[in-house]
Formats: structure tokens, C-alpha cells, sequence
């Protein structure tokens, strides 16, 4: 129902010529889930003990390790430990992935996947071939470091579609790709990937999820960024940028 929807919208706006079937940008962001870091126990531990303040329990975390090959969140086991960088809290999270056009800024597909050290690359190619499978024409892909990697890299090229990723210092790309005025346009335009996220969960509230799971949590996930791209839409025709976009 909300991936339905979500398309449908989509399909409207491509009607109204507002997307660009070309050129995309990748990002993902972490979604706090519906579960308390008290609640992430070792598999192997038994039930705890009652419980004085069942609503809020007291919990010993001192000296243990708290990793998500040994550990489950007792009220939502599909969530993950996660932290966003050095030094920052980590909680039990899932990963959202926003494909968006570099045209208008417009959504074209968002996922929600387990958080892992891997999962934003990992979604590249399977929204990737979802584009194409609707339709879309994928040729170049903007995208921040984390997407620097050789295997990522190859995933883009295998499905002919150019990877214009932020350099790391060993980079899977070379001056051939960066040299194109097409590069140094996907990597100013990506950034607005960072300007939905912050929409999503500041007006959308998927800073974090209200449900359980991972299905649900998708779901919820799909029908914010449907929202997002309804609000987009309506300021564009109210705008004097609301016209076709032009190839990046």
C-alpha cells in the first residue's frame, strides 16, 4: 500500500515533467527505533528478574561489551546498534536510503534496512535496478565517501550507470570520471539528499520510528517520503523554478 502510493506520486510528477530519469543521488541516515537501549540483553540470558519499576528498569551495563552479534533488543530484535561517527552515541537503530533526483529534488525511491556497517552500499544496487525496472534511465549517481569502495563502484558500473562519488584518499575513482563538469555538479547537488532527511524527520517525524520491525517501520518510512514528495510538488507548481528539468 504505502510503495504503491509512493510510485503513484512519482508517476504524476514524471507526467508533469518535473523528474530527471538520469541523474540521481544516494544517501542513507539512521532511524532511532521504538526500543530502549535497557532492552538490548545477550541472546543466551534468561528472563530477568522482577522488576520494581517495570516501566523503567534498572540496568547494569558496566564492564560488558555490548555488540549486535551477542546482543538482541528484547522489544524490537530487528534493530541495530548503531552510531553515526567517533565519538557519538550509539543506539538501536534502523537505516533509511533516499534515491532522489538531481532535477527538482524530488524522491524516487526510500527504503528501510537493518543498520549496518554495510547497508548503504548495499541498497545501491537494488534501488538501482528498481529505477530501471520502472522505467527510469540511471546514468550517473552522486554520492558522500561512505560510497567509495571498490565493490559499491563496481555495482554502478556493472549496471552502466557512472559513479560520481566524494573521493576517499585510495578512491575506487580516477580523474576520468571526476574531471567532467557532471561530476562537480552531482556532488553540489547530493547534498539536498541531507535537506529531505532533515524534512522527514523534523516535519515527517521519522527522527524515530513509532513502530516495531522492520516491515512496519518501512511502511511508516514509505508514506512520510509520499508526503515529502506531495509537498515538494505543490511548491514547485506555486514557483517559478516549477518547470522541466534540464540533464545534470
Amino acid at each position: 500500500m504505502g510503495q504503491g502510493l509512493f510510485r503513484e506520486i512519482g508517476w504524476e510528477a514524471d507526467r508533469r515533467g518535473l523528474l530527471s530519469d538520469e541523474h540521481f543521488s544516494v544517501d542513507g541516515t539512521l532511524i532511532k527505533a521504538a526500543a530502549s537501549i535497557k532492552s538490548f540483553r545477550r541472546r543466551d540470558e534468561g528472563e530477568p528478574p522482577p522488576d520494581d519499576d517495570p516501566g523503567n528498569p534498572w540496568v547494569d551495563f558496566h564492564g560488558e561489551r555490548l555488540k549486535n552479534e551477542t546482543h538482541e533488543s528484547r522489544t524490537d530484535p530487528e534493530a541495530r546498534l548503531m552510531r553515526k561517527g567517533k565519538g557519538r552515541e550509539a543506539r538501536l537503530s534502523f537505516m533509511g536510503h533516499a534515491l532522489m533526483e538531481n532535477g527538482n529534488g524530488l524522491l524516487m525511491d526510500f527504503l528501510v534496512s537493518r543498520a549496518t556497517g554495510t547497508a548503504e552500499r548495499d541498497a545501491v544496487p537494488v534501488m538501482l535496478d528498481d529505477a530501471r525496472q520502472r522505467g527510469y534511465r540511471p546514468r550517473t549517481l552522486g554520492a558522500d565517501k561512505g560510497y567509495d569502495t571498490r565493490e559499491c563502484v563496481r555495482a554502478m558500473r556493472n549496471r552502466r550507470v557512472t559513479p560520481h562519488v566524494a573521493r576517499r584518499a585510495h578512491s575506487a575513482i580516477n580523474g576520468r570520471t571526476t574531471r567532467h563538469a557532471g561530476y562537480r555538479a552531482s556532488q553540489k547537488v547530493r547534498k539536498r539528499v541531507e535537506e529531505v532527511f532533515g524534512w522527514m524527520k523534523t516535519v515527517g517525524g521519522l527522527r524515530r520510528t513509532r513502530y516495531r520491525g522492520l516491515e512496519r517501520t518501512g511502511l511508516a518510512g514509505y508514506f512520510v517520503a509520499t508526503a515529502y514528495n506531495m509537498v515538494r510538488m505543490a511548491n514547485l507548481a506555486s514557483c517559478e523554478r516549477a518547470r522541466p528539468v534540464q540533464a545534470v
